[in-house]
């Protein structure tokens, strides 16, 4: 049954259901606010107002103080306000006297809805369910087909997007129509709203001719840190400070390019008496930590961008937006869903994108056999943060997510300075520094750690002695 072709008959005599619930007009406002919000937060649906539970029509003339209150429901009690059509229709009640009856009807919505105390509903059958935390996290971004890249942009039109960028991505798929007809008719890329035609979020981020202006924080911050903390104020220790705009396909390659100019290449002398070298992170898991959070980043975050944080010992990729749909922390290997469907097929188009569902478990299976620690994800406040460390002080940072006896294992670099010192057992510390690319600080740390581990010793003074390879790395 379509609910808002109902008559009175039949909002008297159905049962309440998934879009439809009826309501005396005695019921507080901030009573009603729960129904409303559950509604909002599922597929919408009809209040009907002036009907007992058990169909009997009392109206609403006599309640008018009430039915003001109730008016005022959907702005005064619902964060963030809930977006409602009313209507008053002629009945005759069941004492057979003219009344009338408050039909609202309630839009499904793409945001979350809560009451003035911060409580979330969701309509269930003929119930309205109060949400656990898990559980509103996971309607914010589970309603449906209800995707915020589909939303209209407010003061957008086709003159915003780059045809251009269109015709090149029409040629790639194997479209044969106009870029213009592309646009229009495909994948509601322009909506009508409000008696106009808009672009949608994934029309502008992906083809539009200045996605920041719309979106000003879609874009790619990248810093790096000198040392394996940040520091503020007179400590500060920024060393690189890059920001990536345009479109989403820019962003991401621009982004990868810079990132890879900044990951150290390790040499050593391999077992065959040859040089080998070795990235400091295995390439397709940091490019994947890119790519995934400009895929599936929350893009209704409007206050901050994705930040790339490159530390000694470490790679972190922040993205807004939590964890998206059923997915958690202890299933996200197993259990895969995109925020950004759009967005996400364009980059695995232009195969930025592999196979959909592949990542996140291959980049664990990289890391393993470059014998580096296992990817850390976590969530805070409402940031989704990815962490690949290359080796160094491994012990210390992740403990038991490595694995066993994880303090007695070799990190590249280190692997790096035991190779050398073999190649050369009198090379400086200044020349390990040099050579491989890192401060003279960081190599006296590992030398220090290479010590503890019982891998390497020290013959004679600091400036004529040379190194002693033991026995055990052997």
């Amino acid at each position: 049954m379509n609910f808002r072709n109902m008559t009175i008959e039949g909002m008297c005599t159905t049962t309440e259901r998934q879009q439809f619930d009826r309501k005396s007009a005695r019921i507080e406002a901030t009573g009603l606010a729960t129904h409303l919000i559950a509604f909002a937060n599922a597929d919408g649906g009809l209040l009907a107002i002036g009907i007992e539970d058990n169909g009997i029509i009392t109206g609403i003339d006599d309640y008018t103080k009430n039915i003001n209150e109730i008016f005022r429901a959907p702005f005064d009690f619902c964060k963030p306000s809930i977006q409602v059509t009313t209507e008053i229709v002629d009945c005759i009640d069941s004492l057979g006297k003219p009344n009338h009856l408050l039909l609202i009807f309630v839009e499904q919505s793409s945001e979350l809805h809560t009451n003035h105390r911060d409580e979330a509903f969701l309509r269930v059958g003929d119930k309205s369910k109060k949400l656990s935390f898990d559980e509103r996290l996971q309607q914010l971004y589970s309603k449906g087909a209800r995707y915020y890249e589909n939303e209209p942009v407010a003061d957008s039109d086709i003159s915003d997007i780059n045809m251009e960028l269109v015709k090149e991505y029409c040629e790639k798929i194997g479209y044969r129509k106009s870029p213009e007809e592309y646009i229009r008719k495909n994948k509601t890329f322009m909506i009508s709203h409000g008696g106009k035609e808009e672009m949608s979020g994934a029309a502008i981020l992906l083809f539009g001719k200045d996605p920041q202006n719309f979106f000003p924080r879609a874009r790619v911050r990248f810093i790096r840190y000198e040392g394996t903390e940040a520091k503020v104020g007179t400590k500060m220790n920024v060393i690189k400070d890059r920001i990536f705009v345009g479109r989403i396909l820019d962003v991401t390659h621009d982004a990868i390019e810079f990132v890879r100019s900044q990951i150290k290449e390790h040499t050593y002398l391999g077992d065959d008496g040859r040089f080998v070298t070795d990235s400091e992170y295995p390439e397709f898991v940091w490019k994947e930590l890119i790519v995934n959070a400009v895929a599936h980043r929350d893009y209704s975050i409007k206050g901050t961008d994705i930040q790339i944080k490159m530390f000694d010992d470490h790679l972190t990729v922040e993205s807004p937006g939590t964890l998206p749909g059923t997915v958690r922390l202890n299933n996200m290997r197993q259990v895969h869903f995109s925020r950004n469907p759009k967005i996400a097929e364009l980059l695995h188009e232009y195969e930025y994108v592999r196979e959909f569902g592949e990542g996140i478990d291959r980049m664990y299976d990289e890391m393993k056999d470059a014998g580096l620690p296992a990817p850390e994800y976590k969530v805070e406040a409402f940031m989704l943060c990815a962490t690949i460390r290359n080796g160094e002080n491994v012990g210390e940072n992740v403990g038991e997510n490595v694995g066993e006896n994880v303090g007695e294992k070799l990190s590249n670099r280190e692997n790096i300075i035991i190779s050398m010192m073999e190649n050369n057992s009198t090379v400086t510390i200044a020349e390990l520094a040099e050579k491989i690319g890192v401060t003279t600080r960081t190599i006296e740390r590992n030398i220090k750690e290479l010590k503890r581990k019982g891998y390497i010793a020290r013959s004679g003074s600091d400036t004529k002695g040379s190194w002693l390879i033991r026995q055990k790395y052997r």
